[in-house]
């Protein structure tokens, strides 16, 4: 049986639906109202094997704040959902991935504890009109919702396009293996629960 999170979330400023289902092929849909965000979800939904829906009607007449910082809660809350009670999962994945110049460490502990330590040098202010400080609003949202320790290293890297996208191409590779099942029925933790 797949694994599945089907979240829908209206507030405000944002109204999204999203459909992630952890034991996929890695196919998207994506229309966030932001086309680098299209692009960074869709690559982490094929690098992960995820299959993802994602349609979010923004405040994108603001910024695109809103609209990313609300996609990264109901992605989290989406792997949360089709987690379940997590039995029979690895846990932990890490990667260090190469994207051209830039190369980037993402460590994943599917700990039921959510904590977020970043460390990115992005060097410019924008990519395209994505104000690149929400790379980092977006990964808080995510692993608040989702219950999991994450920490993202930048290595090196002098490109904001790659620094960003080798992110998200790292998480995902780092969460297909930490969501992945080990063949057992067990919780893996020495508590029994996670």
């Amino acid at each position: 049986m797949k694994r599945l999170g089907n979240i829908t979330r209206q507030t405000a400023e944002t109204d999204i639906s999203l459909v992630l289902c952890i034991d996929g092929s890695g196919t998207s849909d994506v229309n966030t109202g932001c086309g680098f965000m299209d692009h960074m979800l869709t690559l982490f939904a094929k690098h992960g094997g995820f299959d993802l829906t994602v349609n979010c009607k923004g405040d994108t007449h603001v910024d695109y704040h809103h609209s990313v910082e609300d996609i990264g809660i109901c992605l989290g809350m989406a792997l949360s959902d089709a987690l379940g009670d997590m039995r029979g999962i690895t846990r932990y994945g890490s990667m260090i991935l190469p994207m051209d110049e830039a190369l980037i460490l993402t460590a994943v502990d599917i700990s039921g504890r959510s904590y977020l330590a970043c460390e990115l040098d992005i060097p410019t202010e924008k990519v395209g009109d994505f104000d690149t400080e929400l790379v980092q609003e977006f990964l808080l949202a995510f692993t608040r919702k989702a219950n999991i320790t994450l920490h993202v290293r930048q290595l090196a890297g002098e490109n904001s396009h790659h620094i960003i996208e080798g992110v998200f191409k790292s998480l995902a590779r780092s969460l297909k293996t930490a969501v992945s099942r080990d063949g057992s029925s067990s919780i893996p933790s020495t508590k029994g629960i996670l």
